[in-house]
């Protein structure tokens, strides 16, 4: 009897891994550990970091799948909540409920021969089973990055345990970070928090949800030379939002689209009106007091740190995945250079590359598992591909920033491109 394969995770990527399984005919089972699917969008799922107030930052239609739009009547940046019944819509309307196993948490995975032990926990007994492969899926946004503070005495917390606004009721807060989860949550704070500062360490380009009316994401669609899209888009930011310095932020020290620009005019406004101020990255602490490089000090009741994720997988040797420096070392982010049962789904940001770039990724590895049991050329051409180029960037000829978050960072466009070529030659194959 054939083995099936695991899909660990049914949030977003874990969905269209699971329903590109099932297009091509390779058996799974798909392993969550919360009640229903959703991931990070489900809020009411104990690993989410998402927060009540949590919008997309990139709009509806170059987010969606493409085989299955969202509603009409759903906003242009929806709610969490939408986005929470959506992938439940996806769900069902694939059929792919009665492919998972809810409940189920994965506490180990682990080669065994030519197959994969991996042990499972549900309502405390746990279950040790072999699978031909397995496939991870359970996501990049939910282990927090959280540094130290010594010396402060507030309230502490990372913006993974940011949920609502009222949580900052009459509290002077510093938050330290200036990314889209920061900006989002020191808008919030300003409705009801006493004061609201924020700790900014270096510039951030700052992009704008909306222009002429339009989602700012769907328009500039033609292809332009990356210089010129850089000095052209550089400009047009300019333009309609100035620049950092004008608002008391620093400057960003390299080109747009080198790391991942804020999507988010509201923290300007509200710094432009007083209502939030920057600050300079912190020097020390003591008890309330926190005093940053520039010699400045102020006191906070509470300091949210939005200082971002870590991989984190903790059911497997990292050994295991190439794991080389911030991140695995994977042929498109995804395929292990030697293993063919091995696989990490959605471990891969972009700006731009919405949900439709992902089912890609998961369309090229199910028919690559497809067409390697078939024993076709396409497989085996692609199989030696992977291992001979896993560690060539996608990257479009864009400097990206040296930090961890980027190190999984790629160029939509060429990123894209490679999968469909892929996919092109698998399904050129079937017959």
């Amino acid at each position: 009897m054939t083995l099936p394969y695991a899909v660990i995770g049914a949030g977003p990527m874990g969905l269209c891994t699971a329903r590109q399984l099932k297009k091509n005919g390779i058996p799974f089972i798909g392993l969550e550990q919360h009640s229903d699917v959703g991931g990070l969008w489900d809020i009411d799922n104990p690993h989410s970091t998402v927060y009540e107030t949590a919008h997309l930052i990139s709009s509806k239609r170059t987010t969606e799948f493409t085989d299955f739009p969202m509603k009409d009547d759903v906003a242009t940046y929806p709610h969490q909540r939408e986005l929470r019944q959506y992938f439940r819509d996806y769900a069902t309307n694939f059929g792919l409920y009665q492919n998972y196993e809810f409940r189920t948490k994965v506490l180990r995975a682990e080669p065994v021969g030519d197959k994969w032990s991996v042990v499972t926990e549900c309502d405390g007994v746990e279950t040790r089973r072999d699978f031909a492969g397995v496939l991870i899926a359970n996501g990049t946004l939910h282990h927090p990055q959280m540094p130290d503070l010594p010396g402060y005495d507030g309230e502490l917390i990372h913006a993974a345990q940011y949920k609502r606004p009222d949580q900052f009721w009459g509290k002077r807060v510093l938050v330290v970070g200036c990314g889209n989860s920061a900006c989002d949550i020191a808008v919030d704070a300003v409705h009801h928090a006493n004061s609201v500062d924020i700790s900014v360490r270096r510039g951030y380009y700052f992009v704008p949800k909306f222009v002429f009316g339009k989602p700012a994401d769907t328009l500039g669609k033609l292809k332009l030379p990356r210089p010129v899209k850089q000095l052209l888009d550089g400009f047009m930011i300019r333009a309609f939002m100035g620049k950092p310095s004008d608002y008391g932020l620093p400057d960003p020290d390299y080109k747009l689209y080198e790391s991942h620009p804020v999507v988010n005019s509201l923290v300007l406004y509200h710094l432009g009106h007083g209502d939030i101020h920057a600050r300079g990255d912190i020097a020390k602490a003591d008890g309330k007091t926190i005093t940053f490089k520039d010699g400045r000090s102020a006191e906070y009741d509470m300091v949210l740190m939005a200082t971002g994720y870590k991989l984190h997988y903790p059911f497997i040797d990292s050994e295991l995945l190439n794991w080389k420096g911030a991140a695995p070392q994977l042929y498109l982010n995804c395929m292990h250079p030697q293993s063919d049962s091995l696989f990490m789904m959605g471990m891969v940001e972009a700006t731009g590359l919405g949900w439709q770039g992902r089912d890609e990724q998961a369309e090229m590895v199910a028919l690559y598992l497809r067409q390697l049991q078939a024993g076709k050329t396409s497989a085996r051409n692609l199989k030696q591909h992977k291992a001979m180029h896993y560690s060539q960037e996608k990257n479009g000829g864009y400097q990206y920033l040296k930090l961890d978050r980027m190190a999984y960072y790629v160029n939509k466009d060429e990123y894209r491109d490679a999968l469909k070529k892929h996919i092109g030659e698998l399904k050129a194959d079937l017959v």
